[in-house]
């Protein structure tokens, strides 16, 4: 009896999720300019064949934006979405899934093995895994650690040691890894918000010298919303833009071998 109420459990489950599973995977973690705060605006909304995203509650579903759900009051465009749409042009055979689990606010810090960010963020990229294949992973955070010189100067080993760490932990070691520089914004203005931007930047740029099969995306000429602390809505999708190129350098099997 036990096992026919599992079966039937597992076939309601299957049911329910009547999008088909990705196969190319993507995860994405971070903080606030990774979960994206630019403006939504209709064009955000449309969905993008073969682009999904897995929601809150771990279903596929059409990759629209907000992608991420860290802060639902604030929550907006990020580079997830034009990321996906890159690939999936670039390859009509492609079916994207977004893995969001960056959240804002935090530091590197609070990124290392064993925190609830790291946890969440691998649970949720092995759930996927389950029916697809990892084939990268999206980094940007550093405005949390730009406040202090030590956290700043020391960015690129902390973050060579999560990283290592989290490959190892998805059982993909040469995954491709994408990190961005921290918006030009934040290092402008008579009272700068993050007086150790510049270095972040320095060390962020340095992470394919210390981690293998990894490459840094400049952010130059991309804007600011009011804030002068997050990406506007036209900076993200152009972000998302210049990671996909990023990472095509990266993976020599993309467009997809015919399985």
């Amino acid at each position: 009896m036990k096992s026919l109420l599992l079966t039937i459990a597992a076939a309601l489950l299957l049911g329910a999720q009547t999008t088909p599973a990705p196969r190319e995977l993507f995860l994405f973690i971070g903080q606030s300019n990774m979960a994206g705060r630019g403006i939504v605006e209709a064009q955000d909304k449309q969905p993008i064949p073969r682009v999904l995203m897995l929601n809150q509650a771990m279903e596929w579903v059409p990759a629209v934006d907000p992608v991420h759900f860290d802060k639902p009051d604030i929550a907006g465009v990020g580079l997830p979405r034009s990321f996906g749409k890159v690939l999936a042009e670039a390859d009509p055979k492609a079916s994207i899934g977004l893995i969001p689990a960056a959240f804002g606010g935090t530091s590197l810090e609070e990124w290392k093995a064993g925190g609830k960010l790291y946890e969440e963020a691998l649970r949720r990229a092995k759930f996927a895994m389950r029916t697809g294949k990892l084939r990268g992973i999206l980094w940007h955070q550093g405005e949390s650690d730009a406040g202090k010189k030590e956290l700043a100067a020391t960015y690129r080993e902390r973050f060579a040691a999560m990283i290592t760490q989290l490959r190892a932990d998805l059982g993909e070691p040469n995954v491709p890894v994408v990190v961005g520089q921290l918006g030009e914004f934040r290092s402008q203005g008579p009272e700068p918000r993050s007086p150790f931007a510049g270095l972040v930047d320095e060390q962020l740029a340095q992470i394919p010298l210390v981690v293998p099969y990894s490459a840094f995306v400049s952010s130059g000429r991309l804007t600011a919303n009011p804030d002068n602390l997050h990406f506007d809505a036209r900076s993200q999708r152009e972000f998302g833009r210049r990671y996909a190129l990023a990472f095509l350098s990266l993976d020599a099997n993309w467009p997809i071998p015919a399985r």
